[in-house]
């Protein structure tokens, strides 16, 4: 077996994950919950081991790379990044319904990763160097953080919206109180946002060594930029004006729309130094 077989594994394997969630949150049948837990860790060791063998295929090729440089590299690591990322928030937290939005981030990465070609191939010149790493890992930690963070603004989104209008139903009232949904998004668009701004500073420090500049205003450079400012702005707003509830909640949603355009759709709308990404 090969790391792209096992690989789609992984994709099964999360897909199952959120379906299990999504069963717990509307039906709110315990059992469910215990068995999407075991899954989800299931299909996360699944994904660890299939990274950590396509490395060593690489090796055995004479390549020998990291691997994190293509789309479907980075969508297997952003898949394993949001598994991870919401394995710690189930902990920490002790709900098991909040996997209901969160581990949909982690099969649509996946399912995204399998239209992907997954040969093994040589890297360009530019993605040689020891940067790569530091980049795209701190790159995609922080955008696991917001795809949670997104999913979180989805969900105060529906409970304040609900209890606006009517008392909450058994479905929306299993899930944390909007206080704690607000602290939550607040913490992880505070840990994203770090994350981001250290994925931003590696890779100027790796432009200066592949292309001799730190900043060429390159398409996905520049929507970077925006994104980083987009958070800025909120957690600006946050600790200025005591922004909170749902206007943070609207944040964390735009906010990871701008990311996936500045990681999936830069890459098919704007051609630049990135398009090999």
């Amino acid at each position: 077996m090969d790391s792209s077989q096992l690989l789609g594994f992984t994709t099964f394997a999360y897909l199952l994950s959120a379906v299990l969630y999504i069963g717990l949150f509307v039906f709110r049948v315990k059992k469910i919950g215990t068995v999407a837990t075991v899954v989800t860790l299931a299909a996360f060791l699944i994904n660890t081991a299939g990274i950590g063998l396509r490395w060593v295929e690489s090796h055995q090729m004479g390549i020998g790379y990291a691997p994190l440089s293509n789309m479907y590299e980075s969508l297997v690591f952003f898949a394993w990044s949001i598994a991870i990322f919401y394995l710690f928030l189930e902990f920490k937290y002790k709900n098991r319904y909040l996997g209901a939005f969160s581990m949909p981030f982690a099969a649509i990465a996946m399912a995204l990763a399998e239209m992907k070609n997954p040969q093994i191939t040589p890297l360009i010149p530019a993605l040689q160097s020891n940067w790569l790493i530091a980049h795209v890992v701190t790159c995609f930690i922080g955008y696991a953080a917001f795809a949670v963070a997104c999913g979180f603004g989805i969900l105060y989104l529906l409970k304040n919206r609900k209890k606006e209008h009517e008392p909450e139903g058994n479905m929306l009232s299993q899930l944390p109180s909007l206080r704690v949904l607000d602290d939550i998004i607040h913490k992880t668009l505070v840990f994203g946002f770090m994350w981001l701004t250290a994925g931003i500073i590696t890779g100027a420090v790796w432009a200066n060594s592949a292309w001799g500049t730190y900043w060429s205003w390159d398409p996905k450079e520049t929507w970077s930029l925006i994104t980083w400012f987009i958070y800025a702005a909120a957690l600006h707003a946050r600790f200025t004006r005591g922004w909170g509830g749902h206007r943070i909640a609207w944040f964390s949603i735009v906010g990871f729309g701008s990311v996936m355009f500045t990681y999936y759709g830069v890459n098919f709308l704007l051609s630049g130094l990135h398009s090999y990404g």
